[in-house]
């Protein structure tokens, strides 16, 4: 880049990039243990199938234990998740205050992050 050109500062996604780095290897994992993947995705079907709860509170609850465990690739599916459900940025913005308050500082640092990955689903 010469002096002349003015430095384009992009932002980081912590949505499609992180889920677009995550593929390739998760694929490569699968293929060598295609049952472990086969049961964890039985488990996720029933856990998220609408029950008492709806899908979207299910996904919010995800999210905000995603937070807590700190998991970019867990915050972006459920970020994602709460996207293709109907939450709306102040529901998200309140459970990351809620998980912020349970968490103290690592809350402040995956919290934005699973917002801004919220709203790139939800605007994508």
């Amino acid at each position: 880049m010469s002096e002349a050109e003015p430095h384009v500062h992009e932002e980081p996604s912590y949505g499609h990039d992180v889920q677009a780095a995550l593929a390739p290897i998760t694929r490569q994992l699968r293929e060598l243990i295609p049952d472990v993947y086969k049961g964890f995705g039985g488990l996720h079907a029933a856990a998220f199938r609408a029950g008492a709860l709806d899908a979207k509170t299910k996904e919010l609850v995800a999210l905000a234990i995603a937070i807590t465990t700190k998991c970019d690739g867990c915050i972006a599916a459920h970020a994602k998740g709460a996207a293709r459900n109907g939450a709306s940025d102040a529901e998200v913005a309140e459970l990351i205050g809620v998980t912020i308050s349970m968490n103290g500082g690592p809350g402040t640092v995956y919290g934005p992050r699973a917002f801004a990955a919220f709203r790139e689903f939800k605007n994508s």
